[in-house]
């Protein structure tokens, strides 16, 4: 199976806070996105043209917008908090012992790809489920489209 050790270790970027801050966005309105973190519009604007948040101002960017706040601050780190909460490795064993315990002894079971991205967008819908019980799926797809480029998928 593939390594995926070098998945969890990014370097910073040259980008700016804005332009991760952009990324974010996506294709939100950025009155939208100003409602979903708790921000002012005209505050994320001022972001956007290269104003710098404070920390806490950050933080709160971050955990609403389920972005690690390293890579938010720096462009280090991985891109969503729950990213970190896969172990590549002990996914890969679980799935070879899994084979092997199925009685398939095709332990490049062609499948593995699709059965990490399976896992980690469980236990993404598992950490961001809203207090009232709902999932955000938007969110999901998108978090699921950049998983998936590390999954190889």
């Amino acid at each position: 199976m593939e390594n995926t050790e070098t998945a969890s270790t990014h370097e910073p970027t040259q980008s700016t806070f804005a332009q991760r801050l952009r990324e974010l966005i996506g294709e939100q309105s950025v009155s939208g996105f100003a409602r979903k973190v708790g921000l002012g519009e005209a505050l994320i604007r001022k972001y956007l043209t290269g104003a710098e948040p404070s920390l806490s101002r950050a933080n709160q960017i971050a955990r609403a917008a389920n972005c690690s706040l390293e890579w938010l601050a720096t462009g280090g780190g991985f891109r969503y908090r729950q990213a970190e909460v896969v172990d590549m490795a002990a996914l890969e064993l679980a799935i070879k012992y899994a084979l092997q315990l199925s009685g398939q002894t095709d332990t490049h079971f062609k499948l593995d790809a699709t059965m990490k991205l399976m896992v980690t967008l469980y236990q993404y819908l598992r950490a961001t489920k809203k207090p009232d019980g709902n999932f955000d799926e938007q969110e999901t797809l998108q978090f699921g489209r950049y998983i998936a480029t590390l999954c190889g998928v």
